[in-house]
């Protein structure tokens, strides 16, 4: 039996022997088209159409995150197509259970503005610092302020101490624009820290005194006070003394402290800490729950479509966490099989996009702001003039396609309708505002047609243009082809899509439902021929196993170690639905540890096996018997012989290794000390509580084939 082990740095190491392993790195390219005879049934001929059960299968693939336990059965019994045209019509489906759980996140429900002044962003903290803004006048409020300007003086000092230190560096030549306020160090590293979900604590750290001093004020004072009690004392510290307090309690006192608060205490709690990672947090666990428990699942699959066609980073800037709450739900969920111009002239206006693309800083070059400017030699070092940035990408990604026919002459002038296009008060979470002043007077010609001087109209014309056009159609349809038939759909299918497209004036809904009644989308080679994104690999593992999400950041680490966090794309085109672009040995790998890990209660879920199954205990099955009940469940029971045995016999070697330890943590060395005291994790109470771990699964056999299954190639292949 060949052997096949991995290390790498920030994963654990495992080793995984046998064919499992050797079918996923020998031959990666398996996944992108047929079913390997090694370990896939071999199917009948080609032409013989679905049966009622695989079309069953192949919707639930497709149109969600896929299914959860009992979905197979519950649309079999509504009927494909019925159920297709529900999800269609998301409006009608009930969605409260999911409404229920996001009420635990209330600070996602403030509007853009109230957001930000509850929660400050780093810009706000540095204005706040260099009085340019005052301390809010609200008791909790003015806290939250004054810690974090607290740590933003603190480390401005350091860095200021530091610079002392270095030696004087020669100035380099026509280098005397100072850098920009949003590409400020301190917010990126605020911004790494919540992409990451790493500990917050950022100070220099705290003395073995001081933490005893801490740790006894907790267990004596604080901790078995009332929630109100409690959450009014940590309000009253001192600016700072917050974050030494919490490095001093142990993981049982940290428990104890959120005990019985409510979901805006806990909220309050972390923002003291730190705003920043609490928005970036709860904008990432919100969307996670969401795609997980929706019962409205193409609607949140086109959710996550139009966010990753329309793409914003999460880490662009300081202000882009505030910004993308907004975005989410109010630009991009509303519009998300609507009207396509609708949805691209709401993007077009959103703070978000116009922070990303960086449009809300262009300034007509015959403006009456750059005229100003020119005859202010001050004012002119701060003009940013013309930021092509945006109309490159309107035409190249989000509507005409790179072969769209246009040219940089068109790009410039596109730039140009679009100045003027900015956010009022950018600091404050302000609204999309046009200013005329920034806006370039006179006609533009944009392939070959003038548009007329007309201020914000321009924009909005172009914009008509752009998602009426032919070459749109074709661009965004070959696109909802390639996320839901095909790596590469069939032409005729993409031409019938642009065509509903085009008949319909850009019904989204229409051209999805042109796409779902075709037979290209129910044909044989279409069926289990995509390959899972690292994300629909992370979800649909989670939504197979129907367990409950209790540490959401752990689930959300998994999809970042894969290479596909939320909003993490930093380039505009977005992530690739193709599986070229995530099908190699070493990510394979990594999905098998994940998958062991969720199985076994290490990736913040837990699962009920029995429940899965439907026995009752450990003992009531062998192994085997076990398997193939899982296998039902998680593959619709469709594994061959050899390759229902590799899974059996590789559970049996695992079980002999040990437990398996948490993604992404390196296993303790023998003999190793451990700290005293744990420290704060990324908002703590609500995006990653490690204090009461999720107890491990009573049946190990059952949860390593779990794991095994969720793992295997087949499962990879939605």
């Amino acid at each position: 039996m060949s052997v096949f082990s991995s290390v790498a740095a920030g994963r654990f190491t495992r080793v995984l022997a046998g064919c499992l392993i050797l079918s996923l790195v020998q031959d990666p390219a398996m996944l992108q088209a047929a079913p390997s005879p090694g370990w896939h049934s071999k199917r009948s001929p080609a032409v013989q159409p679905l049966t009622e059960k695989e079309r069953a299968t192949q919707a639930l693939n497709r149109l969600t995150f896929g299914p959860r336990p009992g979905d197979l059965e519950r649309i079999q019994a509504i009927g494909v197509k019925k159920w297709i045209e529900m999800q269609l019509n998301p409006e009608q489906i009930d969605d409260s259970l999911l409404e229920a759980r996001l009420q635990s996140f209330p600070a996602m429900h403030l509007s853009q503005q109230d957001l930000i002044q509850a929660f400050p962003s780093a810009a706000v903290i540095r204005a706040v610092a260099d009085g340019r803004i005052p301390l809010p006048t609200d008791r909790v409020e003015r806290a939250i302020y004054q810690n974090q300007v607290f740590a933003y003086e603190e480390k401005r000092q350091k860095q200021a101490q530091e610079a002392a230190k270095q030696p004087a560096a020669e100035p380099i030549a026509g280098n005397t624009q100072p850098a920009p306020a949003g590409m400020a160090a301190a917010g990126e590293s605020v911004m790494a820290d919540a992409m990451a979900l790493e500990d917050v604590a950022s100070s220099p750290s705290i003395t073995v005194h001081e933490q005893k001093l801490y740790a006894d004020l907790a267990s004596t004072q604080i901790v078995n006070l009332s929630p109100d009690q409690r959450l009014e004392r940590m309000v009253n510290m001192k600016p700072g003394q917050l974050r030494g307090f919490m490095k001093g309690l142990t993981p049982e006192e940290r428990s104890q402290l959120t005990a019985g608060m409510s979901a805006r205490q806990k909220e309050t709690l972390v923002a003291l800490l730190n705003p920043t990672l609490l928005v970036a947090g709860e904008l990432l666990q919100t969307r996670l729950l969401t795609d997980i428990y929706s019962q409205r699942q193409l609607q949140a699959v086109m959710t996550d479509f139009w966010l990753n066609h329309f793409n914003v980073y999460l880490k662009k800037g300081q202000l882009a966490p505030w910004y993308l709450v907004d975005y989410e739900q109010n630009v991009i969920a509303p519009h998300a099989m609507g009207k396509f111009e609708d949805l691209l002239v709401a993007t077009a206006k959103s703070p978000a996009m116009l922070f990303y693309l960086d449009n809300h800083a262009s300034i007509g070059p015959h403006s009456m702001a750059a005229m100003r400017a020119q005859a202010n030699p001050a004012a002119k070092n701060r003009d940013p003039g013309l930021n092509e940035n945006y109309a490159r990408e309107l035409m190249e990604l989000h509507t005409l396609g790179v072969d769209g026919g246009y040219t940089q002459k068109d790009v410039t002038e596109m730039a140009k309708v679009f100045t003027g296009w900015t956010i009022e008060e950018p600091r404050k979470g302000g609204r999309f505002t046009f200013n005329e002043r920034r806006h370039e007077p006179g006609p533009k010609v944009v392939m070959g047609e003038t548009v007329q001087e007309s201020g914000e109209q321009e924009g909005l014309e172009v914009l008509h243009r752009l998602a009426t056009s032919p070459a749109t159609a074709h661009h965004l349809s070959q696109q909802l082809a390639e996320r839901f038939v095909s790596d590469t759909p069939p032409p005729a299918l993409v031409d019938r899509m642009a065509k509903t497209y085009l008949k319909s004036d850009g019904d989204i809904r229409q051209v999805l439902r042109t796409m779902f009644t075709s037979p290209e989308f129910w044909s044989r080679e279409a069926y289990r021929a995509k390959v899972k994104t690292p994300e629909e690999f992370v979800l649909s593992a989670v939504r197979a196993t129907g367990g409950e999400v209790e540490r959401p950041a752990i689930v959300l680490n998994a999809m970042g170690q894969l290479g596909m966090p939320f909003f993490g794309c930093q380039t505009p085109n977005g992530y690739s639905w193709m599986a070229g672009a995530w099908v190699n040995s070493g990510d394979l790998l990594s999905r098998i540890n994940i998958a062991l890990a969720l199985a076994s209660h290490k990736l913040g879920t837990a699962t009920d096996l029995d429940a899965l199954m439907k026995i009752k205990g450990p003992d009531a099955a062998t192994t085997a018997q076990k398997e193939a009940k899982l296998e039902a469940v998680f593959l619709d029971g469709e594994l061959n012989a050899q390759a229902r045995q590799t899974v059996l016999q590789q559970a049996d070697e695992l079980a002999a290794q040990g437990p398996i330890p948490l993604p992404g943590a390196e296993p303790p060395k023998p003999g190793a000390k451990q700290p005293g005291a744990m420290p704060v994790r990324a908002a703590f109470v609500q995006v990653m509580d490690l204090a009461t771990p999720i107890p491990a699964p009573a049946d190990k056999p059952a949860a390593l084939v779990a794991g095994l299954l969720l793992g295997s190639p087949d499962f990879q292949k939605r």
